[in-house]
């Protein structure tokens, strides 16, 4: 009987076979042999296991590689060395810590978590020690508190995360669409199957330095794996095809003007977003939102979105920035339906790829005079929008905490 056949399309069978398949001892063998032992944040080598090293990398690393969270995790551990110092740490100092990684919720998320963290250790006297305790900490999930579990308390803990579910949808040929709950229920139930009572933080690294290094999403390395003799993805000659994804809609774009609103001593306007919602808690130049009227092949009209009939703001457009660009507008400093010509002015706008949109921003430098700067700022105060602002020259503005975006308008 081929190695394709014990599956057979039907779970049941897949779970009799995994039940059987020394798939784990195979695992740990593999990592022992050729596994990264030297990431700063695991705990297999120490006697007395820190989950508080492992949640941070667990969080820092949902939606980004570990390549790039290296860096900002030993930067991160350095200067919050503890829950205790991170709890009492202002948000001022995490975002700046976090900026450029992106995903800013994660970084509140840890702020949160830890002062639930700490609150539990002084009543306790410990950290958490259960997957469902975990799951009570603000932005951990059960995969990321499985994690936690298994490598920094050293209990069982199941993981089955991004790299996991391609490991496992190629090895069992899952061809379902993994973003299914029918398909997530599957995989947590196999993932649970295959994970060893002893030893699942061992495990829990390796499957997971497994899809990381080997089974890649673009070019697997079936040769050296560990589970390649039966691999239903591999004996097949469909290794790319998993996991089944069913095609997503387009990303919809949206388009803003960034605004350089310069003074008489080239400070330039920076404004705090909210501690909700996109950057949050980081500084950021106002925006001016805009939308297509009508698009022809050479011709573009625009429309401040503030004076569309709908009223139909995006979450992003802050109150403050409605009322800099309708005194930009009073002033005669901005006009949008120029728009069109702008956006074909070299340099092309930066775009900014987020989670539900593109973005496009197109940076422009709006000079004020003394009067001008005065009287924005009077009617800022006046409307009383609980939003800091700050201006400062483009040297000074680098030290702020800012998203990538922002960072790359700046000059070198």
């Amino acid at each position: 009987m081929s190695k394709i056949a014990h599956f057979n399309h039907d779970f049941t069978q897949q779970l009799a076979y995994a039940k059987n398949s020394n798939f784990a001892d195979r695992m740990l063998a593999w990592f022992h042999k050729y596994g990264r032992c030297d990431l700063p944040w695991q705990q297999h080598k120490l006697t007395t296991p820190n989950p508080y090293p492992v949640w941070i990398s667990e969080v820092m690393l949902q939606q980004t590689q570990v390549a790039t969270v290296i860096p900002y995790f030993y930067r991160f551990i350095h200067s919050f060395p503890t829950v205790f110092a991170l709890a009492d740490a202002d948000w001022e100092q995490i975002a700046d810590h976090w900026a450029g990684l992106g995903y800013y919720a994660r970084a509140r998320n840890l702020h949160k978590g830890a002062k639930q963290l700490t609150h539990i250790i002084e009543t306790t006297g410990d950290f958490p020690k259960t997957v469902n305790d975990w799951q009570t900490i603000s932005g951990v999930g059960q995969s990321t508190a499985g994690a936690i579990v298994a490598m920094g308390v050293r209990d069982f803990g199941v993981i089955c995360d991004g790299n996991v579910k391609r490991v496992l949808t190629r090895w069992a040929g899952i061809d379902s669409d993994i973003n299914k709950s029918a398909t997530t229920q599957k995989l947590w139930q196999l993932a649970s199957l295959l994970t060893p009572k002893q030893n699942s933080g061992l495990y829990a690294q390796a499957i997971m330095d497994l899809g990381a290094t080997l089974c890649t999403k673009a070019r697997p390395n079936c040769a050296f794996c560990p589970i390649q003799d039966d691999c239903i993805a591999n004996q097949q000659g469909k290794q790319t095809a998993y996991p089944v994804k069913s095609k997503k809609s387009p990303k919809p774009s949206k388009y803003s003007l960034v605004l350089q609103l310069t003074d008489s001593k080239q400070q330039t306007l920076w404004l705090q977003r909210p501690n909700s919602g996109i950057w949050s808690g980081l500084y950021c130049l106002p925006l001016a939102f805009i939308k297509k009227q009508q698009a022809h092949k050479t011709i573009t009209t625009w429309q401040n979105l503030a004076d569309c009939q709908d009223k139909h703001l995006p979450n992003e457009y802050l109150p403050i920035e409605q009322l800099i660009v309708n005194f930009l507008q009073q002033q005669h400093l901005l006009n949008l339906t120029q728009a069109d010509s702008l956006f074909t002015l070299q340099p092309k706008p930066i775009k900014h790829s987020l989670t539900h949109f593109h973005w496009h921003l197109l940076p422009i430098i709006i000079d004020l005079s003394d009067k001008q700067k005065q009287d924005l700022l009077t009617q800022i105060q006046s409307a009383n929008l609980n939003t800091n602002t700050i201006w400062l020259t483009p040297n000074a503005s680098k030290t702020l905490a800012m998203p990538t975006a922002m960072q790359k308008i700046l000059p070198n």
